[in-house]
């Protein structure tokens, strides 16, 4: 009895388990306060500023509301043409009646103040940023969360939700810099010299058709090829060919990725074995193979395709996430 007492107790004592919700959702959000007033006092103190700053942050990237809004009014004055410093800061606050809202005249002009120089500008609008699609994933996973809950939500269209607003925060806020033309002249100019080095024509990666390599050098590095014709006049079968040409070329194999919406792998994968082997689709298809046929099959087809760099991907539910 006292055994069983003590094991009781033990239970009774033991330590509450802890609540993710405290201790995620009781946090406060990711924000860079000082920099967002930095960055407004330099763009009301430097000419060049507001040019800088207006290609990397939006208005919602501020935390506080009330920098928001002066920012949305420096948005107004450059779109007017007009100057941006603190006079006119202020007028315009007070003509969209937000002057007394972001805290009067005192708090745009304390925004100067904190700033000691602008030469910085530049990362700090990257930390405002980072701050923000901090929030942005904390709030989306939020809504994920409550969503999955639901027992009337199809997982499915969660899942394309999830990747869309994924997606939406890549797309909006990480976009790739500027390049300078003298590192973009260094880059061109070494692969002309290491073109200039080749005995061999084909530049790119060979597509098995004389006559398109020498319109195309190959297939070039960021090249988006689009293939179109009507139905059923070969497309997916130029398109394998393709596919296996780069990827058994003896001299540079290529690897490929193949994304089907229709057909499923083995299906595409008869296909090219029916190229590779050289024996007849139909033949493959039906299984109807006599013995020479398969040995060929084996050789000329498994043989060398089993050690082909092909990956297929025949989910039918893909999207551009």
């Amino acid at each position: 009895m006292a055994v069983s007492n003590f094991n009781k107790d033990k239970i009774t004592r033991r330590k509450p388990s802890l609540d993710m919700s405290q201790m995620v959702f009781g946090k406060i959000p990711p924000q860079a306060k000082e920099l967002e007033e930095a960055i407004l006092g330099a763009m009301m103190l430097e000419k060049g500023a507001f040019d800088t700053v207006a290609e990397i942050l939006k208005p919602e990237c501020f935390y506080m509301d009330s920098n928001q809004k002066i920012f949305r009014a420096m948005q107004g004055l450059a779109i007017k043409s007009l100057p941006i410093d603190m006079l006119t800061v202020v007028e315009e606050l007070k003509l969209r009646e937000e002057l007394e809202i972001v805290g009067g005249p005192y708090y745009v002009s304390q925004l100067t103040n904190a700033v000691v120089s602008s030469a910085n500008i530049e990362a700090h609008c990257r930390i405002v940023v980072q701050k923000f699609i901090q929030r942005e994933l904390i709030r989306i996973s939020g809504e994920i969360i409550g969503d999955a809950y639901e027992d009337s939500t199809d997982v499915f269209d969660l899942l394309d939700s999830a990747e869309g607003k994924l997606f939406e925060i890549t797309n909006n806020h990480l976009r790739k810099n500027f390049d300078d033309i003298d590192s973009v002249l260094v880059k061109t100019f070494n692969r002309i010299e290491d073109m200039r080095n080749r005995d061999d024509e084909i530049t790119g990666v060979p597509t098995g058709f004389p006559t398109l390599d020498k319109i195309t050098y190959g297939w070039q590095p960021t090249d988006l090829i689009i293939l179109a014709a009507r139905p059923s006049v070969g497309k997916t079968a130029f398109a394998l060919n393709l596919a296996r040409t780069a990827a058994l070329n003896a001299a540079k194999p290529t690897a490929v990725a193949f994304f089907s919406l229709e057909m499923s792998s083995s299906q595409l994968v008869q296909r090219i074995l029916s190229a590779e082997s050289e024996i007849m689709l139909e033949k493959i298809s039906r299984g109807k193979l006599e013995e020479h046929e398969m040995k060929q099959l084996y050789k000329k087809g498994f043989d060398r395709l089993s050690k082909a760099p092909i990956f297929i991907d025949d989910s039918a539910a893909l999207n551009i996430f």
